[in-house]
């Protein structure tokens, strides 16, 4: 009888308990393997550069860089899946998960069991959404705000200044406050903060 193929599965996690409980419950699969566990999204790129596993579990918010941005760095170097992990699925995330090219996405209430078979249908190349994330994505807003905006106000939730977003984005201080305005008049926010917050909680950032 031939031996299941062994799925190699890098796990990231910034909640130690949840990526220790993670790590013990799916290595009692009998196919499958975690090879690396690390708590943030730059160590997960790295790792999967370095260690190329079948499957890598991100977490969706973490240091450093958020699930999908980790998914973003490890899709474009590495021939892998990924499964995205959540406690809170804002309405936009989903949306931004499928055109990143993540294959799974799923709450964080999942059982383990049901994890691991998730793992497996990803590992074969299919495609696994939750349905209640599915559904509440379907109702959601479009987002109204382009890219470059959005790249603004991403920014804008931390306590970078407008000269210092600027910078990051490599363009001049004048045109990031057009888009930052243009963002608030979209969103009718009073400032940029709240503008982000906005696009925060809609999923689209």
């Amino acid at each position: 009888m031939t031996e299941p193929r062994v799925i190699r599965l890098l796990i990231a996690d910034d909640e130690h308990l949840i990526r220790g409980a993670l790590s013990a419950l799916l290595n009692l699969e009998p196919d499958i393997e975690v090879v690396a566990s690390v708590d943030n999204g730059v160590a997960a790129a790295e790792l999967a550069l370095e260690l190329k596993p079948d499957v890598c579990l991100l977490d969706l918010e973490m240091p450093q860089a958020d699930g999908l941005e980790a998914a973003a760095r490890i899709l474009s170097t590495v021939a892998t899946k990924v499964v995205i992990v959540t406690r809170h699925a804002r309405p936009g995330v989903l949306r931004r998960a499928l055109a990143a090219r993540v294959s799974g996405f799923v709450p964080k209430s999942t059982p383990a069991e049901e994890l691991a078979d998730v793992i497996r249908d990803v590992a074969a190349g299919k495609r696994y959404i939750d349905q209640e994330i599915a559904a509440t994505a379907l109702t959601a807003e479009r987002c109204p705000l382009t890219d470059r905006e959005l790249d603004a106000l991403r920014y804008s939730r931390s306590t970078m200044s407008v000269q210092e977003i600027a910078d990051r984005l490599h363009l001049a201080a004048g045109t990031v406050r057009n888009y930052l305005s243009s963002a608030m008049t979209k969103l009718d926010a009073r400032s940029r903060h709240e503008a982000a917050e906005i696009a925060w909680q809609q999923g689209w950032i």
